[in-house]
């Protein structure tokens, strides 16, 4: 379960069964000349797969909050198996199943949807992850790569990590879906009847994609920090999660 190694290195991913695309988030350059914290953020693919082994290795990391992105019928058909690892659950849907069952199948209108009208639950995820004492934690919806790369690009722009780090993160789902992470997210969708969109989840992760993304939500604010206090966190809020999340020099 080791993930040292240099930013970007694929050592970050935690090699956990019942898990595809488990990675930690630290060891990035951040503004002020800083890290970001190793062992204290971390995204996923969906976790109704864990046995006892995987419980007991989250456990030893202390996590303590999980947010799942996904919607009521994805949870309800793919419970996350958390019971024992000490974790608080945060079920915080980017989507109503309405929605995600009308949107058409292409990334960019998804991505779309989600800076133009998911504002207020992006920045209710993330507030999530600051508050006090809510560290380790970790993000994840189904694959593990659209909804959570959107969140964790937002979190990583906040602590001032660059854009190519952002991109090449994103990017990293692409090595980890492999075709059995296709099936999964396949039977996923037909038992929670979300529709053809979950198969995107098992297509690549074009480091573009979450740059463009970045672009909107920057054509729509000063950068991810304004774009969340749009959307409801405070100033003191967003420097709180960076304390958490930062190794300063």
């Amino acid at each position: 379960m080791e993930t040292s190694g240099p930013a970007g290195d694929e050592d970050r991913r935690i090699h956990l069964p019942g898990t595809q695309n488990l990675r930690d988030l630290g060891g990035y350059p951040a503004a002020g000349g800083g890290t970001v914290r190793w062992r204290t953020l971390l995204r996923s693919d969906a976790l109704h797969r864990l046995d006892d082994a995987g419980r007991a290795a989250l456990a030893q990391l202390g996590l303590r909050t999980v947010i799942d992105l996904r919607t009521d019928q994805e949870v309800q058909a793919a419970p996350s198996a958390l019971d024992g690892t000490g974790a608080r659950t945060f079920h915080v849907p980017l989507f109503t199943d309405e929605a995600i069952r009308r949107l058409p199948p292409e990334r960019a209108a998804i991505n779309r949807y989600m800076i133009d009208d998911c504002g207020a639950a992006i920045a209710e995820a993330i507030g999530r992850l600051g508050a006090g004492g809510a560290l380790p934690g970790l993000i994840h919806c189904t694959a593990g790569k659209d909804r959570t790369g959107l969140v964790a690009a937002l979190v990583l722009d906040v602590i001032g990590v660059p854009g190519e780090f952002i991109a090449a993160d994103y990017a990293m789902s692409a090595a980890y879906l492999d075709p059995a992470a296709a099936q999964a997210v396949r039977r996923v969708r037909a038992a929670s009847g979300v529709g053809r969109w979950l198969d995107l989840g098992a297509l690549g992760a074009s480091p573009q994609v979450i740059t463009t993304a970045l672009a909107r939500v920057r054509g729509q604010a000063d950068g991810a920090a304004g774009y969340l206090m749009q959307h409801g966190l405070t100033r003191p809020e967003l420097d709180r999660l960076r304390r958490a999340l930062v190794d300063l020099p």
